[in-house]
């Protein structure tokens, strides 16, 4: 079924204990990435939508309780000269996770097929072709064992228009909206337009889109933590191991048989 964003503009209040839910379902997470560490499953966390749609709120509420030798994050700006002169892919390649960690990417390589396109930062046969490289890529991830999942945080213009003022207004908050956030606003037809190929193109069997309503802060936190602990759950296995006999014995030595 194609994605309809209009689908997701409800905003509706979080009807729950808010506080309470989201601290179990962030010691859940943490069990997650455990599980990830010591059988070594590897993921990819991408995080895509409007500028002020709460990505940097999930990001710090989903690595809340995250060991943080085990996983990054990587916040995409626009690319480098170094990073202009390779293919566009480039620079995601040397920020893949390693054996059993978890990497978490605001923003991503999907700037191709939004940004670069609307823009006019690289050629239309340029971010045509990327859908099919993009797609080749996640699968090849896949194909390696490492889990893909996939956020699109979305919110009105009438939401977006007041996180901005709210953002302005707050001296400790300026630093987090710029020239770009309204050059972006100006456009938003034509996002809209890439985020609708977007979807159509890249919402594969193997990496699918999970639209979040973003219009209520607490129910976008909620939805989009709950989904990225239900598919990383589900791949990879929640069995802890067995206490190395090795260690056991020298516990035993250090403070005796606990009987």
């Amino acid at each position: 079924m194609a994605i309809d964003l209009t689908d997701f503009e409800k905003g509706a209040d979080y009807d729950g204990d808010y506080d309470a839910e989201l601290a179990r379902l962030q010691q859940r997470i943490a069990r997650i990435q455990a599980a990830h560490i010591i059988h070594g499953k590897s993921a990819i966390v991408a995080i895509e939508g409007w500028d002020a749609s709460g990505k940097g709120g999930v990001v710090q509420r989903l690595t809340a309780l995250w060991d943080p030798r085990y996983y990054e994050v990587w916040p995409t700006a626009a690319p480098t000269e170094e990073e202009r002169d390779r293919h566009f892919l480039w620079r995601f390649w040397k920020r893949l996770p390693g054996k059993g960690e978890i990497n978490i990417f605001d923003r991503t390589w999907y700037g191709r097929v939004l940004v670069e396109r609307v823009e006019g930062f690289c050629s239309e046969a340029d971010w045509k072709r990327a859908y099919d490289e993009i797609n080749e890529f996640e699968a090849q991830q896949k194909d390696s064992g490492v889990t893909i999942v996939k956020l699109f945080l979305h919110i009105t213009q009438t939401e977006q228009d007041k996180r901005f003022q709210h953002r302005l207004a707050d001296p400790w908050k300026r630093w987090k909206t710029g020239t770009d956030d309204y050059r972006n606003r100006a456009r938003r037809a034509d996002y809209l337009k890439a985020y609708d190929k977007m979807f159509e193109r890249t919402d594969t069997r193997w990496a699918p889109w999970k639209v979040v309503d973003a219009n209520n802060k607490k129910g976008a936190r909620m939805a989009a933590l709950s989904y990225v602990a239900d598919r990383l759950q589900a791949s990879v296995d929640m069995e802890p191991l067995e206490a190395d006999p090795e260690v056991v014995a020298l516990a035993r030595s250090a403070f005796g048989d606990p009987g």
